[in-house]
């Protein structure tokens, strides 16, 4: 299948791209990117052509893995799907529910398959983990903390991106924790959030089964706290998510997979783009609650 890839930065040239690249069942057909000399710098890097114009990418592919701000991604999935084009979204979809929902909308509508890279979903140890537990039932409680030193830490390729500076790590890596607990607890039916210290927040989530459950992020956290950990308490004990053991682009082949196959069977894959709708609903009320929080 011929990909285009849409997008420039360091998730592009980590994960993305030397996926993509390196995928038996993909050809990587072209960069599009916001800035057309850093589209020819990764094209050049990935041994492939630059698009100036996104439109003619879409042309000329059957399929887009998209490495872009949430809000940039969101409209240009749209385009994508019109196009025909199969989709292989970054997380979350877009940062509001209208947004995410024109995405799956559009997916629905033109017939295309479609994978949210959710990136634990698509790494065999965590990805089994889930659906064990999702066997399992019966869960009472459910936590999920991902916390990071991102902006804390001038070293990370990921501390000067103005999305996340902006948006902060309720948008980042909200989602991770999401796609975690959903999958097992069920869907979110209440959510109450509260801001802490820099760009920290925690979430309190009551699910569809009755199941309650806490959420923590934070990039703003000094190394020494920080970390990933996800459980869910129930009859059965106490279950803890285990450490991915994939690199990232390893996982995102897996993910690549995941489409391919969706296309082929046409059953839609779990981490499709309505469930990255679904994620991007319970994030964006709890943007809402924090927003209510600040003074006018």
């Amino acid at each position: 299948m011929k990909f285009g890839l849409l997008g420039t930065g360091p998730w592009a040239r980590m994960t993305h791209g030397p996926a993509l690249r390196a995928h038996p069942g993909a050809e990587l057909a072209g960069v599009w990117g916001r800035r057309p000399e850093a589209a020819a710098d990764l094209a050049r890097t990935l041994g492939t052509r630059p698009y100036e114009d996104a439109d003619a990418l879409l042309a000329d592919c059957d399929a887009v893995a998209v490495a872009l701000p949430p809000d940039v991604q969101a409209p240009l999935a749209v385009r994508a799907a019109e196009a025909g084009c199969h989709l292989l979204l970054d997380k979350p979809v877009a940062t509001t529910p209208e947004a995410a929902a024109r995405v799956a909308d559009a997916a629905a509508a033109s017939g295309v398959s479609s994978v949210v890279f959710f990136t634990l979903h698509f790494s065999t140890a965590t990805r089994d983990w889930m659906a064990e537990q999702q066997q399992s039932g019966d869960w009472l409680l459910g936590r999920a903390d991902w916390l990071s030193p991102v902006f804390a830490d001038a070293d990370s390729p990921y501390a000067a991106s103005p999305w996340r500076r902006e948006k902060g790590a309720l948008w980042d890596v909200g989602p991770h924790a999401l796609s975690v607990l959903l999958p097992v607890l069920g869907e979110v039916t209440g959510v109450r959030a509260t801001a802490g210290p820099g760009d920290t927040v925690q979430l309190a989530l009551r699910h569809a089964g009755g199941a309650a459950a806490t959420v923590t992020v934070s990039h703003t956290v000094p190394k020494a706290a920080a970390g990933v950990v996800a459980e869910v308490r129930g009859p059965a004990g106490v279950h803890v998510l285990p450490q991915r053991d994939e690199d990232p682009a390893d996982a995102f082949g897996q993910a690549v997979d995941a489409l391919l196959e969706a296309v082929r069977t046409g059953t839609p894959h779990s981490c499709d783009a309505r469930f990255g709708a679904r994620v991007t609903e319970v994030l964006a009320r709890a943007a809402a609650q924090l927003d209510g929080e600040r003074p006018g």
